[in-house]
Order: structure tokens, then sequence, then C-alpha cells
């Protein structure tokens, strides 16, 4: 299999600071998005820092680790190093950040998730949330104490229940799939997703592309409000 990746990130309309980070990597089959949280600069560092080591690490350990483990321990060594920096230095204190990684090898993808960014998956007219969000609001929905219609309007929607360095460990959930020639993964941070409908997003990235739509969803989500950072990679399969 081959894959062709294209990813942005973007500052958004409201906020002076970007705490998203992307990582790109092909020659790694590595594809991540990270939404730090936590002070003035706290979230910039801890993002950047996710996808640094998370990166180093998957390249470290190719031969001698399985890519579930790989995704695994990488997240939470990096979890390691933001947690250790933020005791050593006050302004940093409490950062954290959300991962989103997908791990391409041969005919299998491999998901690493911790936090409320998301992945999709796109095949023709159809589009499917293949990761769940680790966040108040959605265990609220699964407990059934509100609705998907008062989930708009919810206080407390932006509330994630795990992240990769407010503490030394955090359970990473990790999922397993066979890739197949025209499929379309889509990963991106709540900036996105927060302000885009799923069908939206389908429709955007149909109509432009993988290439042109990444530029065309930051472009919606920013024309919506722009509330947040924006991130977006997506991740077409080709046959060799």
């Amino acid at each position: 299999m081959k894959i062709t990746a294209h990813a942005m990130t973007d500052i958004g309309m409201k906020r002076r600071i970007n705490q998203d980070a992307c990582l790109k990597d092909d020659s790694l089959g590595l594809y991540v998005v990270a939404d730090g949280m936590g002070g003035h600069r706290g979230g910039e560092v801890a993002s950047q820092l996710a996808v640094t080591v998370l990166k180093e690490f998957v390249a470290q350990h190719r031969d001698d680790m399985t890519p579930a483990e790989a995704l695994e321990k990488g997240i939470n060594r990096a979890g390691e190093e933001i947690y250790k920096m933020s005791q050593e230095n006050e302004e940093l204190a409490g950062m954290g950040t959300t991962v989103m990684a997908l791990l391409f090898r041969g005919d299998k993808l491999y998901v690493g998730q911790v936090g409320d960014s998301r992945a999709y998956l796109m095949i023709g007219e159809s589009i499917w949330q293949i990761t769940e969000d680790h966040s108040l609001l959605n265990e609220e929905i699964r407990a059934g104490r509100i609705t998907a219609v008062q989930a708009a309007n919810y206080q407390f929607k932006n509330v994630i229940t795990r992240s990769v360095g407010y503490e030394s460990r955090v359970l990473v959930d990790v999922y397993r799939r066979q890739v197949r020639p025209g499929d379309v993964y889509l990963i991106c941070s709540d900036g996105l997703s927060g302000l885009v409908e799923t069908d939206e997003i389908l429709g955007i990235v149909k109509k432009a592309g993988p290439a042109a739509g990444v530029q065309k969803l930051i472009a919606v989500a920013n024309e919506k409000g722009g509330d947040d950072n924006i991130s977006v990679v997506v991740c077409e399969v080709l046959p060799d």
C-alpha cells in the first residue's frame, strides 16, 4: 500500500498562540495531531514535545516492538517527558496534550489516542468516526444524562478526561484496522470537529480532494468562528 498525506495547522480566529502540533512523517508512516493545553506557553510546549518524542520513539523501536506497542509506549514516554518538564518549571505546571496518531505498516493501520482529537474513515459516500472522545461531554451522552441536542450548549464540553502529560502515565486507546486502496483517513483537533459537522467534512474532502480539502476544511472552520486552533491531517490509501 502507498500512503499520500497532507497536513496543516492554523491558529484560528480567536487564539493568540497555536497550541496544536502536527506531524507528517512519510518514511515512518506516522501521522499525528496533538492539541495542547495549559497556561500561557504550556500547551504549545506539550504538543510539540509529544509529537517529537513519539516520532523518535517509533523510529528507535521500529524493529523491536510491534506497532501497537510502539504507539502505546511512545505516547506514554512523551507523557513522562511532559510531566517531568511541568514539575521542573512553574510556568508549565499542569500542561498536557491530546494525541491522535496513525501508524501505517503494510496493509495495517494502528491508531493511538488520548483525549478528544478525532480520527475519521471515509470510504466512497460514507464517513465514520473511528475513535471515541475522552471527554466529559461524551461520558454524559453515553450515560444518557444529556442528549445530542443538548450537547451543543453543554457547559463543560471542552473538558477532557484523559491527556498526555498531566500525569506521568495515561491509558492509551490503540486500535488496529485493515487498510484498503480508496480508504481516506482524517485526524483533527477539536478546532475542526467542534465547528464542522461530520457530513460536511466528508463533502468537502470528496469535492476538493485530500490536498485542497485540508485547506478548505480549515477555511470553513475559520468562517464558522475559528474559536480554537485547527489541525487536520488527511491520509489517502493508494495501491502500490
